[in-house]
């Protein structure tokens, strides 16, 4: 494992750009959707129950971060995962976030099977 302070500030200042596409509920649904297979805005928006116009602010930063791109077919564009490891990655920190909150829960469950009432 590399430590930051090993690491050029550049490199530091990517991984904060493409991680801050990622830093929207709405937009890791849009990944896990496209995960599926392509999709338009107006299929994204009635699937998520949000507007046209935020899923097309979403698919902008995702594009614009590399996430996902996208190809016009007739009359609507169609995007896509750019790469699969975002949701290997994202699907990683669930478990870490998982792992969090059951020991977060653990340790409040022995620190209240611990006091007493007085």
């Amino acid at each position: 494992m590399v430590a930051t302070t090993d690491m050029p500030n550049e490199s530091v200042q990517l991984h904060a750009y493409l991680c801050s596409g990622l830093a929207d509920a709405k937009r890791i649904a849009i990944l896990y959707l496209l995960a599926e297979g392509p999709r338009n805005v107006n299929t994204l928006a009635r699937m998520l129950g949000i507007s046209q116009p935020t899923v097309s602010r979403h698919l902008k930063i995702l594009r614009e971060r590399g996430l996902v791109r996208s190809q016009r077919r007739k009359q609507a564009v169609y995007y896509t995962l750019n790469d699969v490891r975002v949701l290997q990655a994202l699907d990683l920190l669930r478990d870490v976030m998982r792992d969090h909150l059951l020991s977060q829960a653990h340790l409040l469950s022995a620190d209240s099977s611990g006091s007493t009432a007085g």
